[in-house]
């Protein structure tokens, strides 16, 4: 049950991949009814799905409590793996050492119904592509928010000032509007320092390609469950129902495709005053397709 707060223990783990060391976060049930694998958006860590300060608005601490083993992986490049970013550029190499990354971590712990993937922001990438691979038909699904397809009129101006100039850097506009509106989040949490990270070179070139060119081309191929959400005071991308539909649309092969506006929500979903709102949201999806693929196995 929650209450004012969550106490599920939040342990961090280093595994050895091919050499690699990459780093995690994992809040365990006893008897999961499934696993959740968490990827962050950009400049950030896996501590951004366990909210500094705020257990009650932790993923990993929510999900724990209600019966989902939650593990929040630092991706490729970041955490543990940061001295080895400039070798993760490749995206094949990225999905291969994730979820190579996965199953040592989870090698000895049961996965209840099955893995399902949620992405943040830029961390979209790597979950839409894990999903569109092969191995994503073993998946029981996948969340994605804080991407999408056109970036709203604001963050457009920031974005044509930087073509105007380019000595500015890119992403001084761009991260105020992270965090905007102020109130939306806990006063300790705005700006983003308790979980900041260095972003790795490569990420810039994907930054470039992934609303154009790639998000389109891979949403096609995955042939899994697709939740996808923005929050109603999403300040990068744009938003309502246009914007929504057309995100659902793209993803073609898909079985189900829901999608969800989040009242009361910025770009940072999971750090928001509304985060266990929106994260009750997704385990409850994360439920209906841990019965549905159940269901399957046995027939039914």
């Amino acid at each position: 049950m929650i209450t004012g707060t969550t106490d599920a223990p939040v342990a961090s783990h280093v595994v050895d991949v091919q050499g690699i060391p990459m780093s995690a976060l994992l809040a365990e049930a006893r008897h999961p009814r499934a696993v959740v694998v968490a990827l962050h958006g950009g400049a950030a860590t896996s501590r951004y799905f366990d909210c500094p300060d705020e257990p009650r608005l932790s993923l990993l601490r929510t999900g724990a409590a209600l019966g989902f083993t939650v593990l929040a992986l630092d991706r490729p490049g970041y955490g543990s793996s940061a001295a080895y970013a400039e070798s993760l550029a490749p995206a094949a190499r990225r999905v291969d050492l994730t979820y190579a990354a996965v199953d040592r971590l989870l090698e000895s712990r049961p996965r209840g119904a099955g893995a399902f993937l949620m992405a943040h922001s830029i961390g979209c990438e790597l979950a839409v592509r894990m999903a569109a691979d092969p191995r994503g038909a073993d998946l029981l699904g996948v969340e994605l928010a804080g991407t999408g397809r056109q970036h709203s009129p604001t963050a457009q101006q920031v974005l044509e000032a930087w073509r105007r100039n380019p000595s500015r850097p890119r992403k001084s506009g761009l991260h105020e509007l992270l965090w905007q509106p102020h109130r939306l989040y806990p006063a300790g949490v705005v700006g983003g320092a308790s979980i900041a990270s260095r972003s790795p070179a490569y990420e810039s070139a994907v930054v470039d390609r992934w609303a154009p060119h790639d998000f389109p081309e891979l949403a096609a191929r995955v042939r899994i469950p697709v939740r996808f959400s923005l929050g109603d005071h999403e300040m990068v991308w744009q938003t309502g129902h246009p914007a929504l539909a057309g995100i659902a649309a793209m993803f073609t092969a898909a079985p189900r495709v829901a999608v969800d506006e989040q009242a009361n929500g910025g770009h940072n979903l999971s750090l928001g005053l509304t985060a266990m709102a929106y994260h009750l949201k997704v385990l409850s999806f994360v439920e209906e397709c841990a019965v549905d693929a159940t269901q399957r196995r046995l027939g039914r």
